[in-house]
């Protein structure tokens, strides 16, 4: 049985390895639209202009960048609280 707490810090995580812009970001809007504030997301992306372009959207919005860690491939994993 998973306690309330487990439920709380759960990750959302959404793989946009291998979209182009505006792909990633255009996913992430997606997937992120009903979610309540202060969800934590995992957003995976290779995209050379995706760093930028989810600063922008962060901006825009209130989402905060929690960090980014490299991975393999030129991968980005950003970790991202919503608003």
């Amino acid at each position: 049985m998973t306690d309330q707490s487990e439920l709380d810090h759960e990750v959302h995580q959404i793989d946009a390895v291998g979209l182009v812009c505006p792909l990633p970001i255009l996913r992430l809007k997606k997937r992120i639209q009903n979610l309540p504030s202060g969800t934590q997301v995992e957003f995976l992306a290779d995209d050379p202009s995706g760093r930028r372009d989810l600063q922008v959207l962060c901006d825009l919005t209130g989402h905060r960048i929690e960090w980014i860690r490299e991975e393999n491939a030129g991968v980005l994993r950003y970790r991202i609280c919503l608003a």
